[in-house]
């Protein structure tokens, strides 16, 4: 077994950040234990996958095109995408489990039928998607890891950017907000140097929100705090 592996087989890989918070109330206690199971979209995780074999999102959403959310919070953003594109299949991803038990008591109410739940680390999911398989990935005020030595844990690195290209179809859009500044810098520094197309002609393109957007409780506390969000849109080169 090779050093850099788990005894599991999968690599290791340093996770920075929560697995849990705050005591989980009971009736979020039962949603992870009867509703999170159903919405998985496949074996993701390597104990029950180990051979890494590639999802087949097909059997889950039919032919929609898929959009993917890194990192959903406590679920407002993503439930918003899934009643209002319901010709869409939506994955979200978040390994702090309070965020996802959230997100399941807010599908319950919703009633939404194209919404399926990782529990855990994106890159994980990146192992088992096919190339070129999500239409769009939102990534909504991530980790800002602020001191300039944490910066190599943010999403906007190689070890995440290259993974995501590849698992992205030609032209589809990421959308990154985040009111940081220099989370902005390292996003613009990075994201085109992996393969992606900034798309921003005027100062309104990265000053006002998508159409579509929901704002989130993260972006209403930068706002209280004075922060300034930034919407930024990047296209996946052909």
């Amino acid at each position: 077994m090779s050093k850099t592996n788990h005894p599991s087989g999968a690599p290791w890989r340093n996770f920075y950040g929560r697995f849990k918070g705050k005591t989980i109330r009971a009736s979020q206690h039962d949603y992870l234990e009867n509703d999170l199971a159903p919405l998985s979209p496949g074996p993701i995780g390597w104990d029950e996958n180990p051979e890494r074999t590639p999802l087949d999102l097909t059997k889950v959403f039919g032919g929609k095109e898929i959009w993917l959310e890194i990192g959903f919070g406590g679920g407002e953003h993503l439930i918003h995408m899934a009643e209002t594109y319901r010709d869409v299949g939506l994955i979200g991803c978040e390994p702090f489990i309070n965020g996802v038990a959230m997100l399941l008591g807010k599908i319950r109410k919703a009633d939404v039928d194209n919404l399926r739940v990782h529990p855990g680390d994106v890159r994980d999911l990146f192992d088992v998607l096919p190339d070129a398989t999500l239409s769009k990935v939102f990534l909504n005020y991530p980790d800002p890891w602020p001191k300039k030595r944490h910066h190599r844990r943010r999403f906007v690195t190689p070890e995440h950017l290259g993974p995501l290209h590849r698992v992205m179809k030609p032209g589809a859009e990421l959308r990154v907000a985040t009111d940081i500044k220099d989370y902005v810098r390292q996003t613009l520094e990075q994201v085109p140097a992996h393969g992606f197309e900034w798309l921003a002609e005027r100062p309104a393109d990265w000053r006002d929100p998508w159409t579509d957007w929901l704002s989130t409780r993260y972006e209403q506390k930068a706002l209280r705090e004075g922060r300034t969000p930034h919407y930024l849109t990047f296209r996946r080169e052909f």
